[in-house]
């Protein structure tokens, strides 16, 4: 065991979990559907948060069922009105303490710092999100959640997913989706993973959080879904100066490209098969310009350039089932990156990652999980930017115990397999495992 680990104080994070266990059994809150429909979290989930095959035809039936308006609106006389009885909200919280191997650098030039040398540290809370939805009318749902606290950041709020659906535009078929959303849902979402350890590849090829909109429809045995979104992210905002006086505007895009993304998915046979495939823009890369006086001329990578230059990114992703109980999944990005860096202009940087893993609920009681990240930099390798840090080799191992349907405490590993290089601040500098024992709650 790592010298790190081997320090971990046991005994101080026995006593919290067991706190917490305590604290958890006296429970009894359930989550925003479950109150809705007054039916258990099982009805939908095999093992919360995994959604089983009822909670994913939920899902796609727009997050409601046939008897919504009996169960969730009142009676205002108006058939143009659907008002839910009671505002429709619900909480999702975690508390976590974990024992890290990975150290922090001060930057990629001078290396490692002791500022933050803390091996051990209480992350409570981690998380807590004010989640809200329900239908608006035969056919409309919105949907949103925003963090009131997340790994520390008190005093701010951040929304994440917010958005409109429309599962029947027009009477064609198509559901239309407009709003705040992870391109990465399309295959598998993040939400419902079992493990504390993300599934890496996504965020590297930034695919997570965008604005923008999606249709969708079934054609036969097979989903087509066609989006576009800004393919900046969710923290970019442009204050205008419009023509006129006092005309103020925002913008939260400043070109005319949108990233196009598409996904077709179906099954074959036992497997549950997709095909992804993204084309859009992003700032190209200046490693030239020293990004602070007295700093080498190669800044690793560290600013933006002014060039916008095109990346795609093409996928599949697989998924099935050994039995009712046991789960896996499966995904591979390949991404490329065109005229990436303003060193080296006139080429074009390819690389790969993705992730495989398996759930088996063993028992009401107990779920266990095992995921498997890995990434490839391939021709970002030896460029001396900070995109070297994409290599990525790691496998997680989650027990998860529920002391009732809405609430579980974790034990998870996360052991880094791959080598690490003290010397390359701007790659893989230390080992990034980590021993995380922590409690997760939604009602």
């Amino acid at each position: 065991m790592c010298s790190s680990l081997s320090r971990f104080p046991f005994k101080a994070v026995l006593a919290l979990f067991f706190t917490l266990i305590l604290w958890s059994a006296s429970s009894e809150a359930i989550p925003v559907f479950a109150r809705q429909y007054e039916m258990s979290c099982a009805t939908c989930h095999s093992a919360f948060p995994r959604l089983n095959s009822f909670g994913e035809a939920f899902r796609d039936s727009n997050y409601r069922l046939p008897n919504w308006r009996e169960k969730i609106a009142i009676d205002t006389g108006d058939e143009m009105l659907a008002l839910p009885k009671f505002p429709q909200l619900a909480i999702r919280a975690q508390a976590y303490v974990q024992s890290r191997q990975a150290r922090e650098i001060n930057d990629t030039y001078t290396g490692f710092t002791d500022n933050n040398a803390s091996r051990t540290d209480f992350q409570s809370p981690y998380l807590i999100k004010l989640l809200s939805s329900a239908p608006l009318s035969d056919h409309l749902t919105y949907y949103f959640y925003g963090i009131y606290a997340e790994k520390g950041s008190n005093g701010t709020a951040v929304i994440e997913d917010a958005w409109f659906r429309h599962d029947d535009a027009f009477g064609t078929g198509i559901g239309t989706m407009l709003g705040q959303f992870q391109v990465s849902d399309l295959m598998f979402p993040r939400e419902t993973r079992m493990t504390f350890q993300d599934f890496m590849v996504y965020r590297f090829a930034d695919i997570t959080y965008q604005r923008g909109v999606i249709f969708d429809r079934n054609v036969g045995p097979l989903k087509l879904s066609l989006g576009a979104v800004n393919g900046n992210g969710t923290e970019v905002n442009y204050n205008l100066n419009s023509p006129g006086y006092l005309r103020p505007d925002a913008m939260f895009d400043n070109n005319n490209r949108k990233d196009l993304f598409g996904r077709i998915g179906g099954q074959l046979g036992p497997l549950a098969v997709g095909v992804f495939g993204l084309n859009g823009k992003q700032a190209s890369i200046d490693n030239v310009t020293p990004a602070l006086p007295g700093m080498p001329s190669e800044t690793l990578g560290l600013n933006k350039g002014t060039r916008e230059v095109n990346k795609s990114v093409r996928g599949i992703d697989l998924s099935g089932h050994f039995s009712n109980d046991i789960h896996w999944f499966a995904q591979g990005l390949w991404t490329r990156w065109y005229n990436f860096l303003d060193s080296d202009p006139a080429r074009d940087f390819n690389w790969f990652g993705g992730f495989a893993g398996i759930d088996y609920i063993h028992s009401p009681r107990w779920s266990y999980s095992l995921l498997y990240n890995y990434a490839n930099a391939n021709d970002l390798n030896n460029t001396g930017t900070i995109y070297e840090g994409i290599n990525m080799k790691t496998l997680t191992f989650t027990a998860s115990y529920y002391f009732a349907r809405n609430a579980k405490g974790i034990i998870e590993l996360n052991g880094d397999l791959q080598k690490a290089d003290p010397n390359n601040f701007a790659g893989h500098a230390s080992k990034e495992g980590y021993l995380l024992l922590g409690f997760d709650a939604a009602f």
